[in-house]
Parts: structure tokens; C-alpha cells; sequence
């Protein structure tokens, strides 16, 4: 008994050595960290509490929206636009909306910032799934600008809605968000971020992330090309200094009575201004826009 405690005794000050080195190699990694984060210029964040989801728009705004959306010049644009290619004659494409009028969200710069209590997104437009005769989709963006929601462009594709669709039913309740300078698609709730297309899934894993871990993915990666840095002042506001893939896919196309002037590529700029700077044109690399 006597000899038991004698040795458990002998290897206390070997236990106690080993847990200070410990420590001391922890205190390195974190200062390394530091230093690191110093000079990339970007300030390490701090865990946060999850942030309040981001404001909705009115139910009265949304009617306003749809009713935009489907006014009739609003329909004979589309019709024009769904006969762009050939595919069906404008008199026969007999253009609808279809489906509820959903919000979207984007990136928010102030939680790239690493703002405290800035929710993931901020809403930038509303979206309205057009379907023409033949079967196209296409989706019909409105804004409020000059006190009224009017049409401001219009997307090849169902992204918009689609999206919102399927968030619902990955995450019930979630913040459905997009991340333009990849055209990534996600759900956000609490402290889980999920992926909705193979954008996201390469950027967070199949399986998502926390939100402190995409906070801390998109201040690495945006975190210096915010609005007032030293990126954007020197005119890369385009996100990469030079003209997106894609660019010459866009179309004009006549706006609707009492439309508004066209939406920019980074899609928030007309909507309340808070797009991003880097990657504008990351939708028109993956789908054809109609400027309004």
C-alpha cells in the first residue's frame, strides 16, 4: 500500500511537467495564430452569439412585388424574353408567375466584418418564378425604388424560388441566403449553416458548418475587399479587375411601363446597396441576365 502511493507520488511532478508544456505549446499555437491573422491584415474574431435572423420584407411589400411581377407589361417582357432564342414565338409564349413572391437574402458585409450581432444576410430583392407555354422558367426580380416595387430584371432559371423551396424543407424556419462571388445557395439557422447546391457544398462540406466557422471562411476570404478598403479603392470593385466570364451573354431588353433602370450584376447594388465587392457577374457566369 505504502509502496503504491510512494510511486503514484513519484510520477506527479513528471505530470504536472508534461501538462505546463502542454500549455506553453497551446499559448504558441494561439500566438502563431495571432500573427498570422496580423498579416493578412484581418483581425482574428472572437466566437459570437447567433444574430437575429435578417429583417423580412412586408406582407404588403410582397403583394406589392408579385403585383409588379405580373403586371401586363411586365408579361409582354417576358414574352419577348422567353422568344430571344427562338424557341417559341413571343405571341405563343403566354408567360404566368407562378408560385408565391419569396424574399432574397445576400452576404452581409457586416458580418464578413465580423460585425457583432449582424445577422448572415440582408435582403436584397424579391423574386417571382415566371413559366412560359413551352415550359421555360425564368425569375422576376423586384425592388423598391422611388417608393414603389417595380421590376428591375429578369434571370434565366427558377434559382431564386427554388432555393427558397428547398431551405424550407432542409431547414424550417432557416435564413435561405446566397454567397454571389461563388454563387453558392444556403440555409441558415441557428448556429448551422447548410449547403443547397454543389457551390456551397464545396465551400462548407456536404454536412454544412457552424456559423462561426462560415463567418470565419468568408472574413478570410472577403474580409479585405469590403466597401472602404484599399481593394476598392483601387477600382477592382468587379471582384477580380477585369470583365466576368460571361459578360457578353447579357441582353437588353425594353423595361415595362414605369420600370426602373437595369439591376447590377452583384444584384444587392439596386436594392439597398449592400452588395459586396468582390466577384461581381458571378450570376452571369452561370446564368443569362436580361438587363430591364
Amino acid at each position: 500500500m505504502t509502496d503504491r502511493t510512494t510511486r503514484t507520488t513519484d510520477r506527479m511532478p513528471r505530470q504536472a511537467a508534461r501538462r505546463q508544456h502542454s500549455r506553453r505549446n497551446a499559448a504558441r499555437a494561439v500566438a502563431a495564430g495571432a500573427v498570422t491573422a496580423a498579416a493578412l491584415g484581418l483581425a482574428p474574431l472572437a466566437h459570437a452569439a447567433v444574430p437575429a435572423p435578417p429583417a423580412a420584407p412586408t406582407a404588403a411589400g410582397v403583394s406589392a412585388a408579385h403585383d409588379a411581377a405580373a403586371s401586363s407589361a411586365t408579361l409582354g417582357t417576358l414574352s419577348r424574353f422567353f422568344a430571344r432564342d427562338g424557341a417559341v414565338a413571343a405571341a405563343k409564349a403566354q408567360p404566368r408567375i407562378e408560385g408565391a413572391t419569396v424574399p432574397v437574402y445576400t452576404l452581409s458585409p457586416e458580418f464578413v466584418a465580423g460585425k457583432d450581432g449582424a445577422p448572415v444576410a440582408t435582403l436584397d430583392f424579391l423574386a417571382s418564378k415566371a413559366v412560359s407555354a413551352d415550359g421555360q422558367k425564368a425569375s422576376v426580380w423586384t425592388a423598391r425604388t422611388g417608393g414603389d416595387w417595380k421590376v428591375v430584371n429578369i434571370a434565366t432559371g427558377d434559382d431564386e424560388t427554388r432555393y427558397a423551396a428547398e431551405g424550407q424543407q432542409k431547414l424550417g424556419g432557416g435564413t435561405v441566403f446566397r454567397e454571389p462571388q461563388i454563387d453558392a445557395w444556403y440555409v441558415q439557422r441557428g448556429d448551422r449553416v447548410l449547403p443547397l447546391d454543389d457551390d456551397a457544398v464545396r465551400a462548407v462540406g456536404a454536412l454544412g458548418t457552424t456559423l462561426d466557422a462560415y463567418r470565419a471562411r468568408v472574413h478570410k476570404a472577403y474580409g479585405d475587399k469590403l466597401p472602404g478598403s484599399a481593394y476598392a479603392k483601387k477600382g477592382q470593385a468587379g471582384g477580380y479587375g477585369q470583365e466576368p466570364a460571361g459578360a457578353a451573354e447579357q441582353q437588353a431588353a425594353p423595361a415595362p411601363q414605369g420600370g426602373s433602370g437595369p439591376l447590377s450584376t452583384t444584384s444587392a447594388a439596386a436594392a439597398g446597396g449592400t452588395a459586396l465587392l468582390l466577384g461581381a457577374g458571378a450570376v452571369v457566369a452561370r446564368r443569362r441576365l436580361r438587363r430591364r
